[in-house]
């Protein structure tokens, strides 16, 4: 995965010791309500749209740019759908734990194609018939069906691993 020049400064100074960063993902819907996803060149898997919010950028500016950059569909913020953590241990040793706000969005312009080197295939998904999603994505997707609805959030003492409830 390609490492943002703030990440790549980081990281010559820490090597692969821990980093807290600020990360936006989104659930992208387009007029058919079906999930915008990327199969990850990483590691095989479908997940979001998402990255590192640069330093300076709101996290709203941050995941319409990544959006773009990643999947070439233009899309517009509706509403937050949460914020959490959560970390990673990449396969050259890096650790990072994301402090992750994540919006529902909707495509109004562009059209979904492989846009760099972070995904094998970008793709539409009707909600019934997803892929298997590891559970912090399927958290994401879950808290932002309502177009309208209450951001989620881990409440105090809630730790570790994301909990298994949809927004309250």
């Amino acid at each position: 995965m390609p490492v943002s020049p703030y990440v790549a400064g980081l990281r010559a100074h820490v090597g692969h010791e821990l980093l807290l960063l600020p990360g936006a993902s989104a659930v992208v819907r387009d007029d058919r309500g079906r999930i915008l996803l990327c199969r990850r060149s990483d590691d095989g898997t479908w997940g979001l749209p998402a990255g590192a919010i640069d330093p300076g950028e709101q996290p709203a500016d941050a995941v319409l740019r990544e959006i773009f950059e990643e999947t070439g569909v233009v899309a517009e913020v509706e509403r937050v759908g949460g914020v959490g953590t959560h970390r990673v241990v990449y396969p050259n040793g890096d650790v990072c734990e994301y402090l992750t706000v994540w919006f529902r969005c909707r495509a109004v312009g562009g059209e979904a194609r492989v846009n760099d080197d972070e995904s094998l295939e970008v793709a539409w998904f009707d909600p019934a018939d997803l892929p298997a999603l590891n559970p912090r994505t399927r958290l994401r997707v879950d808290t932002t069906v309502a177009a309208e609805g209450p951001a989620w959030f881990a409440r105090p003492g809630e730790h570790g691993t994301v909990p298994d409830r949809p927004a309250s």
